[in-house]
């Protein structure tokens, strides 16, 4: 079993880890596909998933990765990373595919359909 199938993911540690919070804030630019990078370090006493977060976030890694590797639901990762972005903890831009250009000339982006299936599966390794 591995350390991430070991967190308690009950609604009152979610509850907690958000301030009962539900959303993130309406302007927070975060879809699945959004890399983020921390801008900082970690400070002393700050909560553990903000320190997590900027740790992992040092090169950039995208939403749905950052949510992987937490082992948390998406929605409490974005309300995690508002929290950031907020301080200017972290920086956060949708990326462009390095793939072929669309029928319109304009570079498509990963269905977040598939994207969530994906995180799904993951999580059920």
């Amino acid at each position: 079993m591995s350390p991430a199938s070991h967190r308690d993911e009950s609604p009152d540690r979610l509850y907690t880890l958000t301030g009962g919070r539900t959303r993130s804030a309406p302007d927070a630019p975060f879809d699945l596909v959004t890399l983020v990078v921390a801008e900082s370090d970690p400070a002393p006493g700050m909560q553990s998933e903000h320190a997590a977060i900027l740790r992992l976030c040092r090169r950039p890694t995208a939403v749905v990765e950052v949510a992987a590797e937490l082992a948390l639901p998406v929605g409490i990762v974005r309300i995690l990373l508002a929290d950031l972005l907020g301080t200017g903890r972290i920086s956060a831009r949708h990326p462009r595919t390095s793939g072929p250009a669309g029928p319109s000339g304009s570079y498509s982006l990963p269905d977040p359909d598939i994207l969530e299936q994906v995180l799904v599966g993951l999580r059920n390794l």
